[in-house]
Parts: structure tokens; C-alpha cells; sequence
């Protein structure tokens, strides 16, 4: 890592979801947060829904985002390495995003070195979460065929529906707003240490999707970290080569 640049990670920002009455200046903050760091950030960690819903046809660009977007851009041309892990929202980056903003796309969870220290980062859907129904929907939208299929439906209607879908979901109470549950039935939790007895070296876990902010010890040498959002939070995480801390935004 280069002297006094810095690893940051935010998640689960939502931007355009219906449920949002400050969907742009949610929006407006996170690019005044990338702002504030791009000067002494050696990298970006977006760790999923980013977006609430994003879905890339061949001719079509989702309608919004253009400031965000734009700052991706503007910091991958500073040469800031901008990594984004598709969440359950938006899952359906085939080549826009990276061909636009010049941001690495991430589809599976990553294990990665800084400074001697392992991480292992990724949205959090799908792991340690046994719910039936959750994987059923999962494997749908994630089948080329469905996404295929949902390719033939017009924008309007299938970006309305899919907005409405994740505000319905949302609004009935979903797991992944419920308040922290406890060390013993936090899915994201118990998937980690059943991760760390075959790869104990693993010192620090990076999660989004369940919109708490957690940092909690797993061993001596090992953590997870809960990333919050930027809803209600405004929050992200920082690695300065030697630690990592829970900060908020403009809160």
C-alpha cells in the first residue's frame, strides 16, 4: 500500500428506490463523501446495492445516478482502483458500469491482502442464510434464462415493477432491516466463524446487505464488520494500513 493511502468500503446505498424520499441527496452526500477521500484513498470498496434496482439492456441506460456514476469515473481516472460487488439489487451488471466508470466488478465474494492482513469481502446474500425462499429467488435471478426473459419486457414496465417489488419487500419488513439479532443468530455472523475453522488466517470480514453497523471481535485475530448504509447511517469502514474503523458521513 502506497505511504498514507487508505482502503475504504461503503454499501447499501439504495440510490432511486421508491421507498427514499431523499433518494438524490442520499445520492449528493455519497459523492461529497467521495470528495472527502479521494485524495488520500488507494482504493473503494462498493460492497453491493449500491443501487435498488439496476438492470443493464443492450441499448437501454436506467434512468438517474448520473452524479454518482460520474464520480466513479472521475476517480478511477485519478487513478483510485474502484471495486463494486454486486449486491441482491444489483446483480445484473453485464458491462456498463465497467466500461463507463472503469470500477472492477466483483460477482462472488473476494479474499484480499492489504499490508499482511487478509480480508475476505463481500455483499452477504445467500451466506449462512438458509431461508428456502430466499434461495429460490436468488437462483431465479441469478439464471441467465430469467434475466434473458426479463430482457424482453419493456424498461417502463420492468424497471416499475422491479422498484415496486424491492418497496413492497422493504415496507413488509425484511430481514435485512431488522435491528442486530445477536452474535448467535446473525446469519452474516455465524457464517464467518463457520468460515474461519478451515481458513483461520482470514483477520477481518467485510459485509453489506443487513444495514447495521457492527464491528465485532471473532478470535484474537480475526473480526467481522458490518458495513450499515447510507439510508439511515451514512457509514463506511477505513483501513489505514494498520486498523479499521466504523465512520459516519455528515451525520
Amino acid at each position: 500500500m502506497t505511504l498514507k493511502k487508505k482502503i475504504y468500503f461503503a454499501s447499501d446505498a439504495h440510490f432511486g428506490a421508491k421507498t427514499l424520499k431523499n433518494s438524490i441527496e442520499n445520492e449528493k452526500r455519497f459523492v461529497r463523501w467521495l470528495d472527502s477521500i479521494k485524495h488520500d484513498a488507494e482504493a473503494v470498496y462498493l460492497v453491493g446495492d449500491m443501487i435498488d434496482f439496476w438492470f443493464e439492456y443492450k441499448h437501454v441506460v436506467p434512468k438517474g445516478f448520473t452524479r454518482f456514476l460520474g464520480k466513479l469515473a472521475e476517480l478511477t481516472d485519478m487513478g483510485v482502483e474502484v471495486h463494486w460487488f454486486i449486491g441482491n439489487h444489483d446483480i445484473w451488471i453485464f458491462g456498463y458500469i465497467q466500461q463507463e466508470t472503469g470500477a472492477i466488478v466483483h460477482h462472488q465474494p473476494l479474499i484480499k491482502e492489504f499490508n499482511g492482513k487478509k480480508f475476505f469481502i463481500g455483499h452477504g446474500d445467500g451466506l449462512g442464510d438458509n431461508s428456502v425462499a430466499f434461495k429460490m429467488i436468488r437462483t431465479v435471478f441469478h439464471s441467465k434464462l430469467a434475466q434473458r426473459m426479463f430482457s424482453w419486457i419493456h424498461p417502463d414496465g420492468a424497471i416499475s415493477f422491479a422498484l415496486g417489488w424491492s418497496k413492497s419487500s422493504r415496507e413488509s419488513g425484511s430481514r435485512e432491516y431488522k435491528d442486530y439479532l445477536g452474535e448467535d443468530k446473525e446469519h452474516l455472523v455465524v457464517y464467518a466463524k463457520e468460515f474461519l475453522k478451515s481458513q483461520p488466517e482470514i483477520n477481518f470480514f467485510i459485509f453489506g446487505h443487513r444495514h447495521i453497523m457492527l464491528d465485532l471481535m471473532l478470535s484474537r485475530t480475526s473480526r467481522v464488520v458490518i458495513l450499515g448504509d447510507w439510508i439511515q447511517f451514512f457509514s463506511y469502514a477505513v483501513w489505514d494500513g494498520h486498523d479499521i474503523q466504523l465512520e459516519q458521513f455528515e451525520v
